[in-house]
């Protein structure tokens, strides 16, 4: 081979190597991926199913559900806490509904002990009592459980009678603000519809406003009257020491003249 050719192919071999080099320092290199934080979870109890206010909870109706362990509130049952939970609390009543999914809060259930489950959901220093109602002295059937109502009692004052020598009737709040634990409804027939009608309301009380609804029982009607949702909001039901406190009284005098007026 000639040397002229050696030479030649020498270049291009040196070129090419040359062209290679910078071509490959151009290139820029592969990005490295970002590396993936990791959630820190932790298993939850949660509702398997509804529950209804008042119902027992069985084992069945809870189970364990992952969690972000940063979503997850103080008040949540966790797993490495209370491992035993479902265990634990089957056989419970609840206080408040529970929607399929939602998470347990021990708050909202209560062990009954073989109570009834009015018992259960009395607080604390409460107590329940019945009145009788109907759809004129119930708001016509509005009222509903957990509702705040006033109670009213109209009577015939006797003293202002021999005094003003005609029929007087009065009315007055005798317990304000109080709350509607259930009412006793049933269904039945009415002008050919079927219509449901409340007859009797339990109402959550304090031991001494108890006995100044059974004592008002014995002196004329009472009558419900139910409260805006607003007004339940602002005002606090009365206090043991304001139990005795009378309501304002609104007197209505008919203008019939008693026997003992005519003569």
């Amino acid at each position: 081979m000639k040397p002229a050719r050696i030479i030649v192919l020498v270049i291009a071999v040196a070129a090419g190597g040359i062209a290679a080099l910078l071509a490959g320092r151009s290139e820029a290199p592969p990005p490295v991926p970002a590396p993936v934080a990791q959630l820190e979870t932790t298993d939850v109890l949660i509702a398997n199913a509804d529950i209804g206010l008042g119902s027992g909870v069985a084992e069945k109706d809870l189970r364990w559900q992952t969690w972000p362990a940063a979503a997850a509130g103080q008040n949540f049952i966790r797993r490495s806490e209370r491992p035993e939970a479902i265990h634990e609390l089957a056989g419970a009543i609840a206080r408040s509904p529970f929607s399929a999914g939602e998470p347990i809060r021990e708050s909202k259930l209560i062990k009954a002990k073989g109570s009834g489950y009015m018992a259960a959901i009395l607080p604390s220093g409460m107590r329940a009592i019945s009145v009788e109602i109907s759809p004129e002295t119930g708001a016509g059937g509005f009222i509903l459980p957990n509702d705040h109502v006033d109670v009213i009692l109209s009577r015939r004052d006797r003293l202002a009678e021999k005094a003003t020598g005609v029929e007087v009737h009065t009315s007055e709040v005798i317990l304000s603000n109080v709350r509607v634990l259930a009412i006793d409804q049933t269904v039945e027939e009415k002008n050919g519809q079927r219509v449901v009608v409340g007859k009797t309301a339990t109402l959550e009380l304090m031991p001494q406003q108890a006995e100044t609804l059974a004592l008002s029982r014995q002196l004329g009607t009472l009558s419900l009257a139910l409260r805006s949702l607003a007004d339940s909001d602002k005002d606090k039901p009365e206090s043991n020491e304001d139990t005795g406190r009378r309501g304002n009284v609104n007197v209505v005098r008919f203008g019939i003249t008693s026997s003992a007026a005519m003569k």
